[in-house]
Order: structure tokens, then sequence, then C-alpha cells
């Protein structure tokens, strides 16, 4: 797993917008300012979709008041799901969404999490990075079903006790 103080990779990824997908790296995308990069285990599955993308979407105002210039949700789905699931949830405009299908970002955080019992072969664990300027800040993985270390609340008492 990638530790506090270590560059953000980079690789190929693909951010999403309103037009579509764009080819980029994620050093470029999580490489300025303060970032929350939070990444769940697939688009539209019960717990992401419900749990832990809500979360940030309703607490983006707290988040950015606390200093953080880009919330970054990552999943290893196609970009058209990610799309999808942008503009279902609500959240395009507000949280950057990055489509990682070879979970190639996964792998270089040491986040990747074989899934194939469940059906979903290769995926991302449940966790959230704080990113200072591209460098590691802090790294928050649950260690259990369910969003807790790496939910909203959680990055928000993080920030809070970083001002501290």
């Amino acid at each position: 797993m990638i530790d506090r103080g270590s560059p953000v990779p980079s690789v190929r990824v693909k951010l999403i917008g309103a037009d579509g997908a764009t080819d980029t790296t994620s050093d470029a995308v999580l490489g300025s300012g303060l970032v929350v990069l939070f990444a769940v285990p697939g688009a539209f599955t019960p717990t992401c979709h419900v749990n832990h993308l809500p979360g940030f979407l309703a607490n983006e105002a707290k988040l950015k008041a606390a200093g953080v210039s880009r919330i970054v949700c990552v999943s290893v789905n196609d970009h058209h799901v990610m799309k999808a699931w942008a503009e279902t949830s609500g959240a395009l405009g507000h949280i950057d969404f990055i489509a990682d299908g070879n979970a190639e970002l996964a792998e270089a955080l040491g986040l990747a999490k074989d899934m194939s019992g469940f059906g979903m072969g290769k995926r991302f664990a449940r966790s959230a990075v704080l990113i200072r300027d591209g460098i590691v800040d802090a790294v928050f993985v649950e260690d259990g079903p369910g969003v807790n270390a790496s939910g909203a609340p959680a990055i928000l008492m993080a920030l809070e006790a970083a001002r501290s």
C-alpha cells in the first residue's frame, strides 16, 4: 500500500466529464492542491451507490471549506459505467470521476483487492487517500464491510485534526 510522503503514481486513466471521457494520467488529475480520492469497489454496487458516494456529495461544501480543491471518485469500471453513475447520482460536476478499467491505478497505489469470490475480479479496496500537491498525506482503508474509515465524515475529521 502506498505510504504517506509517496508521490502519486502516474498511470493512464480516463477522467469523466460532462462531454465524456478524456485520456489523462493519475498524477495530472491528483497532483495539484488538496485532493480527496475515494475508491470504491464498483459503480452502482449497493454500498458504493447508497453510502459511500452520497456522503461525499452531501459534504462537498464542508470538504471545500476545509481546503479541499478536488474530490475524486475512482473505481475499476469502464468509463461508460462511470459516466452513467456520475450522471445518475447527480454527482457529475461536483465530484470528478476516474475510470481505472484495467486496475492499473489500484495496483500502483497498492489498493487492489481480489474480489473474484464475488464475481467482480480485481477491484479497489474501499478506501480514501488525502493528497497534497501530488504527495500522499494519509491513507484510509476499510478493514471490514461498510463505510467508516473512508467516508466523508472520517475524512472531514482527519482534515480538522490536521489543522489543529
